[in-house]
């Protein structure tokens, strides 16, 4: 069965292939690549790309959440993504999600043309962030992350890792509802690389087929993270066709959204992964 996630102005449909979130930091310190679009004029001219080369949205950061990362001021990132984002809304044809935990800045992105918040702290960094959601009636994605990106990799434990960011999930999206948030407005992302050793993002990845059992859209961002390199046995090796081949295997359990660096390479696998019977035993 499809899901539906509404976003206020227009409603994604998610069936078959996954949308794919093309991923564009603003920042001059993210881990994979910090300071590349860091000129209004390279993130807008990166963000058109990426919609030419088959992005269905385009998720737009002004703070990094890579490990041990400083925060940044509401101000300094609203200098980063809000100009990026005014000049971007009359050209994209496709939604844009603002990637912050502050309220204020995902208020502000909004005013300036964003259809989706995209909450690294499930909600939870910042006591105002439900009810800008509610308020302004646009799509929002709850990701689990345990403590903070300065604490998160500090020997993260648990006792089963799927059951119990599947708990966590159910919990945030009755917090959501809670708080006046319409079921349709909601994606839930499992987090990984957030407060998650290697194996715990493998049994994740692995899992994603009983995330997609939710009833909300599953985002999974995976893209060019540590865990490729430990598979690999190399952390210094170019991490490109290791997230293509897991943005397969989680297509193949039904993952709505996939969040990556690399939109074409991904696009083209993707499209041939399904021409290929790779998606057939997909429940669309």
């Amino acid at each position: 069965m499809s899901k539906v996630w509404d976003l206020g102005r227009r409603q994604l449909t998610l069936a078959g292939r996954p949308v794919v979130m093309g991923i564009l930091n603003v920042t001059p310190d993210s881990f994979s690549d910090g300071g590349k679009h860091f000129s209004i004029d390279d993130a807008v001219s990166a963000a058109l790309q990426m919609q030419s080369d088959g992005a269905g949205i385009i998720d737009i950061g002004g703070e990094s959440t890579r490990p041990y990362s400083e925060p940044v001021a509401a101000e300094d990132e609203m200098q980063r993504v809000v100009p990026v984002i005014k000049r971007l809304a009359g050209k994209l044809a496709i939604p844009i999600s603002i990637d912050t935990s502050k309220a204020s800045v995902a208020d502000a992105a909004i005013d300036a043309g964003a259809e989706i918040i995209n909450d690294v702290t499930g909600l939870e960094g910042d006591p105002k962030m439900p009810d800008v959601a509610r308020q302004r009636e646009v799509g929002v994605c709850v990701m689990h992350m345990r403590g903070t990106p300065q604490t998160m990799q500090d020997d993260p434990r648990y006792e089963n890792v799927v059951d119990e960011i599947l708990h966590y999930l159910r919990q945030r999206y009755q917090y959501c509802l809670d708080a006046g948030i319409e079921p349709q407005r909601i994606c839930l992302d499992p987090g990984i690389g957030f407060g998650k050793t290697h194996e715990h993002n493998l049994e994740l990845l692995r899992s994603t087929n009983r995330f997609c059992e939710l009833s909300s859209p599953i985002l999974i961002g995976h893209s060019r993270k540590g865990f490729i390199g430990k598979v690999l046995g190399d952390k210094e090796a170019d991490r490109k066709a290791g997230t293509l081949g897991v943005s397969l295997a989680v297509a193949a359990a039904g993952a709505d959204i996939i969040r990556v660096h690399d939109v074409r390479e991904t696009v083209d696998a993707l499209m041939l992964f399904e021409a290929a019977g790779g998606l057939k035993g997909m429940a669309i």
